[in-house]
């Protein structure tokens, strides 16, 4: 099927979601963003080899073949080689897998709605992958991806008479109607609660190795047609475990029994039947028992008590303050609100009337007091569709799974004819063709470089000071009744040896009690379990921190700050019998961080706000600490040390992952000199026409590319990778390609819409002059930076390539994350850890 999009129109995006269901969207969006068409399609896989997953990627990216799975040799030019499994899909969910509370969450809902689809994994599993044949690929594509089982959504200020016309006139009328038997059922409920344990993998940064268990226990509730009720269910959900003053968070993480709440925990919606899911990760398996315990006496304590009123002002007012909040990506965010509920033909529009449900819920609090307290016993007490999943750590999680992967590839290889070999081998050297072509992109539509605006319009931006001394900027912006407030605090003045506690500092501070010992190591438990969750979702980031450590003052912060030193530093203080020595540290920063003398602030308000928003800034500013020191500047953004020596670097980090996560940094220039806008066109440049081909479509990661931040670090980076040191290579070959220029001016084009895409990007009234107040980045610069931009030519590319790219020209770093590599621990210049 295709969808024209109408002539205003042009790709920015095509992004592919997916909510419980399997639902997919494709959303096609002006560039302004005002404006949105949106073409969704219900999936319902029946079983876990990824279907709807392969098929969206194969849409999009090309074949099924590259993108799902296949039988190729572990070298396609090579027969001799052994064949393995590959496929773009296949390694994604690999990597998914190795994401424990991925894991969990996975089983969760398989086992809490087990009957239809939602009993599947929709994603793929990396062993039921390789069961799908071409053949159930193209049946499940005819029968899904039609206009009988579509749903149009548009969005913005369009006439709605041209998109029904286009949508009639080039889609509907091309197709017969057919019946797709996508509705899924209810699920049969259960007369007795279940339980259920399940295994993963080790995790190498877990505070206390003995305690990696989690367990929690879960309540299937109610249709999510029926609005109010899933309304209120949400909002009763934040009661129960939102904020430190909740009673699940109260009852279970201020316990010390573990180290944070289990995954998807609180109230999930995306699926034909909500659920509610609360419990603990990083227990001992021995205190599952006790967890149990915790959760029906906290039930029952909520039954009897209610929940105390402030909080449920305090939910409500935030409901509204969401609604008066202006994003820049609004349509969109509303499309993926009412996507599940209209997938399950409830009333998108219904669903949408957010004040009527909140005042509807004000007076059923009104008329009956133990309105909440009710719902807690219908849909907790005397529930029986209740599970209890638990989940613990195998030593040897990760071989079975090897071991399973290799007894299914012998399966198929061993039944292969000499015949069915030849093929294979021939269909990878067609696929190598296949992927060395250039892609036809003339049926997209798009804009012009000569279409874009050449210049940009100028925030108004007022700076004054505050209590005589303290820099505010003021930004007068139309934001719907809401005064955005920040501070920064420089950490000049800091003493080293507090810089690596800041971000523990700024994760507590906010938190009541925490200068309480047993109330600050539940907190340092909690922070130390999220960082390490986060590992196999942002492996690439990680390493890309890493690779740039050595190479600019800033590097080295931000390692500090964000990197896995940061991780290391949580684990250990996590690990601590006595946590007084970095308690006592938190009021030194405070006295540092939280001083008038190291503050500038910001606000954006509307123009009638402004008076009283100014008072309110003196009034914070005289609030807190003042030194009796003079005043030193407070300088607005980073500014490099002249004596800096960048050094070269390369870490490997050995994690249990049948995946690697790879960064590649080199230093260059900043934002304001000449060539920034060369090497930004070029880093876009590399990454459509050479990196995405050859690290993703050809190496069998599910991403990879090069970007250029603000302070001139070049990035090269893959994810979820099965390849390492091969990669590596590949990031070399991508200068030699960029030195050729073996690329045309519409691929340069092509390559600066992207970029302008980017630069161009709505900003909310909320973060305007953000740019100035946090970097440093006046308009001046920006339009500058923009005029470089449009001048950026064929010859310009190819001397930054050379200039500071080529091996030799500047100082790089490199960092991998993965499992452990015979090639790399052979090599002395890689630091392991």
């Amino acid at each position: 099927m295709q969808v024209t999009a109408v002539p205003e129109l042009f790709l920015t995006a095509v992004k592919l979601s997916h909510d419980g269901t399997g639902a997919r969207y494709l959303h096609v969006a002006r560039e302004d963003s005002n404006n949105l068409f949106s073409l969704q399609f219900r999936t319902t896989p029946m079983d876990s080899t990824g279907v709807p997953h392969i098929l969206e990627h194969t849409v999009l990216c090309g074949s099924q073949q590259q993108e799902g799975w296949r039988l190729e040799h572990e070298n396609p030019t090579d027969p001799q080689t052994p064949l393995i499994f590959k496929g773009v899909v296949f390694n994604e969910m690999k990597g998914a897998f190795t994401d424990n509370e991925r894991v969990f969450a996975q089983h969760l809902q398989n086992k809490l709605l087990p009957d239809h689809t939602y009993g599947v994994v929709s994603g793929g599993h990396p062993l039921s992958i390789p069961d799908l044949t071409w053949e159930q690929l193209k049946q499940f594509h005819a029968l899904h991806y039609h206009p009988s089982n579509s749903r149009f959504f548009t969005y913005g200020n369009f006439p709605l008479e041209q998109h029904l016309k286009q949508i009639h006139e080039e889609a509907l009328v091309k197709f017969e109607r057919i019946e797709s038997k996508t509705d899924i059922p209810k699920q049969k409920l259960w007369d007795k609660p279940q339980e259920h344990h399940i295994t993963c993998g080790l995790d190498s940064f877990a505070a206390d190795p003995s305690k990696q268990t989690t367990v929690s226990v879960s309540y299937l509730l109610t249709d999510i047609t029926d609005v109010f009720e899933t309304f209120t269910l949400s909002l009763l959900s934040s009661l129960l475990v939102d904020g430190p003053n909740s009673p699940f968070y109260k009852a279970l993480i201020e316990s010390g029994v573990g180290t944070d709440f289990s995954p998807d925990v609180g109230f999930n919606g995306s699926t034909r039947e909500a659920y509610f899911s609360v419990g603990l990760q990083g227990i001992a398996e021995k205190d599952i028992e006790t967890v149990k315990q915790i959760i029906a006496r906290t039930v029952d304590e909520v039954i009897a008590k209610g929940f105390e009123e402030d909080r449920i002002e305090a939910l409500l007012h935030k409901i509204e303050i969401q609604l008066k909040h202006q994003s820049t990506s609004f349509g969109l965010a509303l499309t993926s609100y009412i996507a599940s509920c209209w997938n399950q033909d409830g009333d998108p529009v219904e669903l949408l009337k957010i004040a009527d449900k909140v005042s509807r819920f004000r007076q059923c609090l009104e008329e009956n007091p133990t309105f909440l307290q009710e719902k807690v016993k219908k849909y907790f007490k005397d529930n029986p569709h209740r599970l209890t999943l638990s989940m613990s750590p195998e030593e040897d999680y990760y071989d079975k799974q090897a071991k399973l992967e290799a007894e299914k590839l012998k399966k198929k290889v061993d039944a292969l004819s000499e015949e069915q070999k030849t093929q294979i081998f021939e269909k990878g050297l067609e696929l190598i063709d296949l992927q060395s072509k250039a892609q036809d992109a003339s049926c997209l539509p798009a804009l012009r470089v000569s279409d874009i605006e050449p210049k940009i319009p100028f925030t108004v931006l007022e700076t004054t000071f505050a209590a005589d001394e303290v820099p505010v900027q003021y930004c007068t912006q139309p934001t719907n009744g809401v005064v955005y407030f920040r501070a920064v605090s420089s950490l000049n003045t800091l003493p080293e040896e507090l810089k690596p506690y800041v971000p523990l500092f700024c994760n507590v501070i906010t938190n009541p009690r925490f200068e309480e010992e047993e109330h600050f190591r539940v907190l340092v438990k909690k922070i130390a379990q999220e960082l390490s969750n986060g590992i196999p979702e942002c492996g690439h980031l990680y390493a890309s921190i890493r690779a740039s450590k050595n190479l600019t003052p800033s590097g080295e912060l931000q390692e500090m700050f964000s990197g896995m030193d940061q991780v290391k530093l949580m684990k250990r203080i996590a690990e601590m019998p006595d946590v007084k020595p970095i308690l006592r540290k938190l009021p030194r920063i405070k006295k540092y961080l939280l001083n008038s003398d190291n503050i500038r602030c910001s606000v954006n308000a509307a123009p009638q706000q402004m008076s009283e928003a100014s008072k309110e800034v003196e009034k914070f500013i005289k609030g807190i600490t003042r030194s009796k020191k003079e005043r030193k500047p407070v300088r607005p953004h980073v500014i490099e040390d002249p004596t800096f020596k960048p050094c070269p670097m390369k870490t490997h980090f050995v994690l249990p992952f049948p995946v690697n996560y790879i960064g590649e940094c080199v230093r260059t220039v900043p934002y304001t000199a000449a060539d920034y806008a060369s090497l930004r066109i070029l880093a876009r440049l590399m990454t459509s026409k050479f990196l995405h081909r050859e690290i993703r479509e050809k190496g069998g990661a599910y991403g990879g590319g090069a970007k250029l931040s603000h302070n001139g670090i070049f990035t090269f980076y893959s994810y979820r990778d099965p390849n390492s040191l091969a990669t590596l290579k590949t990031f070399e070959k991508a200068v030699e390609w960029a030195k050729s220029g073996e690329f045309t001016q519409e691929d340069i084009d092509e390559a600066k819409l992207a970029v302008f895409a980017a630069v161009d990007a709505p900003i909310a009234p909320s973060d305007k002059g953000m740019d100035h107040f946090l970097y440093g980045l006046s308009d001046e610069m920006k339009q500058s930076h923009r005029e470089q931009l449009f001048a950026v030519n064929k010859d310009n590319l190819v001397d930054v390539a050379n200039e500071y790219l080529a091996v030799g020209k500047s100082t790089r770093g490199l960092a991998v994350l993965g499992p452990e590599n015979t090639d790399i621990t052979k090599d002395p210049s890689w630091v392991k850890r």
